[in-house]
């Protein structure tokens, strides 16, 4: 049995907006057997441009049952019945939401008659309902009002039945299809193109502007994740409705999924990606010249277009960093505000102060010292690269890394001798660097056996 259903609401999202009209067919398979409809009070106010659109009114819901009142009906039609409608994920969550409100589960197999006339009446220019009743002859009276839209999709549904030669309807209700849960604009085919491997994918818009990007380590199973359940949230509902193609980029290694993603998510900026927007606020030392000439390191927190001559994650890390420096070049705790008091210097006291703060050092030769620093800060950083799996059985990925940066990643033949990072970076695309690639390569190094070349 089918429950044909159609319904009106105040708003696009479940979880926050109401119902105003619904209307259930119950067919057969041949004709209808059961129908109920009724209009329903929201319980507020219905925005103007809905009672526009649909033509129900305050007034002519302000007498009406309350959801609470018919959910019992509503649900005894649905329950066990095979729910169908026309953009069905849209009817189902607003229904199931609303029900799980009321004390009742709603579990039912779904069919879309958008995704069904797409394969059964292909090369149609639109299949929304009012186009495609035009194109089929189907008589639509009262349209975006829940009974006629319903009664038009029942005979939509008959039409599809009678035309069906190669078993479509079957194919979706099939236990493993996953093609109901899709979003609605999506074809399935894209979905079952997807490689099962590691790499980054992107969901794109109606206009193909990349609206999300993530990465995987199989990107077909990572994809269809995305659209298994119907959450009723208004964020889920419209990044749901928003997809309408996806591509991909396959990559050798999930890590360098989890770097190109950071790129790909600065690079694009998508509007679903929220997580790696945010400015990270790690810390770094930065180096200034006071107003007496004394060049000043100084620990502070990492922020937006400012540029540290060394990063780190903890600020304790950076303490310890600056000590060791102060002790080798023999610089000034003062100037390098690890000492902040009005006491006496206490690098004068342990000799590895030579009077900066005191102007008893002319700057030049202390800034001398302070220069020296950076650079030693700079030659202990290491320059490696991360062999690992490539795409295909005859090369091998390669993410580089040059004095503590990354530098960039690629494919190597496996039949070429990795033997420096100059001859390397014939084989790598250079991309731009970030905190988040560099933190998760020093985690990846520190903890994994991956094969590491070093060079000087």
């Amino acid at each position: 049995m089918y429950a044909i259903v159609d319904i009106e609401t105040t708003g696009g999202h479940a979880s926050a907006g109401c119902i105003t009209e619904i209307a259930i067919f119950v067919h057969d398979g041949q004709e209808i057997v059961e129908h109920f409809e009724t209009l329903v009070n929201p319980g507020r106010p219905i925005p103007r441009y809905i009672q526009a659109l649909t033509g129900i009114t305050d007034d002519m819901v302000a007498d009406a049952p309350p959801f609470e009142e018919v959910a019992a009906r509503v649900f005894e039609l649905l329950q066990g019945q095979i729910f169908i409608a026309h953009n069905v994920n849209f009817d189902y969550s607003f229904l199931r939401h609303h029900l799980d409100g009321c004390g009742y589960t709603l579990q039912a197999k779904k069919l879309c008659t958008v995704r069904l006339s797409r394969k059964v009446f292909p090369g149609f220019p639109s299949y929304s309902l009012g186009n495609l009743c035009r194109q089929l002859n189907i008589n639509i009276q009262q349209r975006h009002r829940a009974s006629g839209d319903a009664l038009a999709t029942v005979q939509l549904f008959e039409r599809l039945m009678a035309a069906d030669s190669q078993g479509a309807i079957a194919q979706a209700l099939h236990g493993r299809s996953r093609e109901k849960w899709l979003p609605l604009h999506l074809p399935q085919e894209q979905v079952a193109e997807l490689p099962s491997c590691p790499g980054v994918y992107y969901f794109h818009n109606v206009k193909g502007k990349v609206v999300y990007v993530g990465k995987a380590r199989d990107i077909k199973k990572r994809v269809t994740s995305h659209f298994t359940g119907n959450s009723a949230g208004r964020q889920r509902q419209e990044f749901i409705r928003n997809i309408h193609r996806i591509t991909y980029e396959k990559t050798g290694t999930e890590l360098m999924a989890f770097i190109l993603e950071s790129i790909e998510i600065r690079r694009l900026w998508p509007q679903y990606n929220n997580a790696q927007k945010r400015i990270e606020f790690r810390y770094g030392i930065y180096m200034f010249e006071d107003q007496q000439g004394y060049l000043r390191l100084a620990i502070e927190k990492r922020r937006k277009y400012t540029h540290p001559v060394f990063t780190f994650n903890l600020l304790a890390d950076g303490h310890q960093l600056m000590r060791e420096l102060i002790r080798e070049f023999r610089l000034c705790p003062k100037l390098c505000f690890l000492q902040t008091d009005q006491d006496a210097c206490t690098g004068i006291a342990e000799k590895t102060c030579k009077g900066a703060c005191e102007k008893k050092e002319k700057p030049v030769r202390y800034n001398k010292r302070v220069l020296t620093a950076l650079e030693s800060l700079q030659a202990r950083q290491p320059s490696f690269a991360i062999l690992d799996a490539g795409r295909m059985a005859t090369e091998q990925s390669c993410i580089l890394m040059e004095k503590g940066k990354f530098y960039g990643m690629g494919y190597v033949p496996r039949d070429v001798a990795v033997s420096d990072g100059a001859m390397l970076k014939n084989w790598l695309i250079q991309y731009p660097e970030n905190e988040f690639i560099r933190n998760l390569l020093r985690q990846y190094t520190a903890s994994k056996t991956a094969r590491l070349v070093s060079f000087q």
